[in-house]
């Protein structure tokens, strides 16, 4: 009778850890979704942001291009989230070049089309950074579960591994220098 009682706590303590990785599994997908959503929008709106200021920008050409081709890229189908995290960053950063290159622009600048795109923008990056920390929260405690004695064990049987985080580039941890804005 102890056997059984034993063998019983045993395999509930185990089916508890598979639902408790599968769950924290899920809900990283589950996040990821939610980003993808967000990402989503905001490739909606480059076409609208690089064609309201192709007119104006003749001259930074180049980063308006470089936003149109890294958001076909992250439009494509089948794409690993790893590349999607990669190209998240690529775009973040050529978004931040082409707000900098509107403010040498006066016309531009006050233009309502221009300045509804800012604001819009600037929510769904505001959505994208929300998404980026719950997804790395789910992240870390998902590594943690897979990583963590006695769950590792079960998670190496279900081929569990690593997911990768969102984490900054090394411009973006620089302190802004907003005179140096100002002067352009």
């Amino acid at each position: 009778m102890t056997a059984l009682i034993i063998l019983a706590v045993v395999i509930v303590i185990i089916v508890l850890m598979y639902n408790s990785l599968v769950a924290k599994k899920n809900q990283v997908d589950n996040i990821f979704a939610g980003i993808d959503a967000v990402l989503k929008k905001r490739y909606n709106l480059i076409p609208n942001l690089v064609s309201s200021v192709q007119q104006y920008m003749q001259h930074e050409r180049g980063i308006l291009e470089k936003v149109t081709e890294l958001r076909s890229q992250a439009m494509k189908p089948g794409i690993s989230d790893e590349q999607k995290i990669a190209l998240d960053k690529q775009i973040t950063s050529a978004l931040g070049s082409i707000m900098v290159a509107v403010e040498s622009y006066p016309d531009l600048k006050a233009n309502t089309n221009i300045m509804h795109l800012q604001r819009t923008l600037s929510e769904v990056e505001a959505q994208i950074s929300a998404a980026r920390r719950a997804y790395n929260q789910a992240v870390t405690d998902y590594n943690n579960a897979i990583e963590m004695i006695p769950t590792n064990i079960l998670a190496n049987m279900m081929n569990y591994r690593r997911k990768q985080v969102f984490e900054i580039t090394e411009d973006e941890r620089k302190n802004v220098d907003v005179g140096a804005l100002f002067k352009q």
